[in-house]
């Protein structure tokens, strides 16, 4: 049986990769999709597992197997189609954890299950983002502000989830991939 791809989307601080993470960790048959970037990783992330990290130069050459790729605050991010097919021919379900412009461009492309995580509330997110001691004041205000933006997405989404709780958020998101499995009918 070939696999589901589910895009999450979210903004930065709300705890999408862990949710993603706690998901891959209890099913195997759950799979993160490593995007390709160009920025530099941060102290915590290892390549190959959080990102594959790029030049400029190499990205350009990547583009043509890119299902998706966006400019985010000056650098590139994208999706190589072959991975995820690949995953998904193998019966793993895929899950792309990418921004709202790139989720509705997949949804456009192909078949999918589009999800959104949101804070409770932005300040809620800034504590969060204040906490993670990654980004600078005018990094989290430009997050904020994105975020903002991200968040008058949620109509074009097929789930939508909100992370006051991690452990709750978790289960809604476990509950949302038994039920797509258990779907009679794909989307076409």
């Amino acid at each position: 049986m070939k696999g589901i791809l589910f895009v999450i989307s979210a903004p930065a601080g709300t705890g999408k990769t862990t949710l993603v993470d706690m998901l891959a960790r209890e099913f195997e048959h759950v799979e993160r999709s490593i995007s390709y970037t160009t920025r530099q990783p941060r102290d915590n992330e290892i390549e190959g597992f959080d990102y594959f990290f790029i030049s400029k130069e190499k990205f350009e050459e990547k583009k043509g197997d890119l299902l998706e790729y966006e400019e985010v605050f000056g650098e590139m991010y994208g999706s190589s189609k072959s991975f995820i097919e690949d995953r998904l021919n193998n019966g793993k379900h895929v899950i792309m954890v990418i921004d709202t412009h790139g989720a509705m461009n997949i949804k456009k492309k192909k078949e999918s299950v589009t999800i959104f995580l949101s804070p409770p509330n932005i300040n809620e997110l800034e504590s969060r983002l204040q906490g993670r001691e990654t980004e600078s004041k005018k990094d989290i205000q430009m997050r904020l502000k994105r975020a903002k933006k991200e968040m008058e997405m949620i109509v074009n989404y097929d789930y939508h989830i909100v992370n006051n709780d991690l452990l709750t958020a978790y289960d809604v998101l476990r509950g949302i991939i038994y039920a797509e499995e258990h779907k009679t009918k794909r989307k076409g």
